[in-house]
């Protein structure tokens, strides 16, 4: 397994089913330089947890927004399945026009850029964050069965921006509106004697 953090996140070109439900052929993810990105891949359309994550995904599109990140999702289907499944309602197994790119990679190149591709056939539940230099900061990769958590991603999200903003650092458990720990030895020594 590939270890992106710190370093540039793969570009790509390839077709994606847009939020307005159009195909974008030549969609690409240096397209977003200048603001977040959360690239985040799932195995297969019409499966099980990944209507769950893709809806939970859409129902903080705004809380995205906010924070000046785009949602994009990946997997190895066609354009036309993507479609498909967005046209399908959730109560028909489907997911509904969620205002977020779904990005076709069925040569599997862009899964095996990021390496999350298993045994050549579907793609990990991989997530990175990337930040506005094109830069990965953060990746998570769980098994097909894992769900994850749209919350800690919107977390880890205002973590990498409060230590932009601040140069502080985020301990265990950081969440927005807490302090950060100045990175130093009394920093720490500070943090720890006042959440002890």
């Amino acid at each position: 397994m590939s270890v992106l953090v710190n370093q540039e996140a793969p570009n790509f070109t390839a077709t994606a089913v847009l939020a307005d439900g159009s195909f974008q052929e030549d969609f690409t993810l240096s397209a977003f330089q200048g603001k977040y990105v959360v690239l985040f891949f799932y195995p297969l359309d019409f499966t099980f947890v990944c209507p769950s994550e893709i809806i939970a995904f859409d129902k903080a599109v705004d809380e995205f927004k906010k924070r000046d990140c785009q949602l994009i999702g990946v997997s190895v289907d066609s354009h036309f399945s993507h479609f498909a499944w967005r046209e399908t309602p959730p109560e028909e197994g489907g997911i509904g026009k969620v205002q977020f790119p779904l990005v076709a990679d069925l040569s599997k190149e862009i899964a095996r850029d990021y390496d999350v591709l298993t045994d050549g056939t579907v793609a990990m539940r991989g997530i990175f964050l990337i930040d506005r230099e094109g830069v990965v900061q953060h990746q998570l990769v769980n098994n097909l069965a894992l769900g994850r958590s749209v919350a800690e991603t919107l977390r880890i999200l205002d973590a990498l921006q409060f230590t932009e903003k601040h140069g502080d650092v985020c301990p265990a458990n950081w969440s927005q509106g807490e302090k950060g720990m100045t990175p130093t030895a009394d920093g720490v020594a500070k943090y720890l004697s006042e959440n002890s």
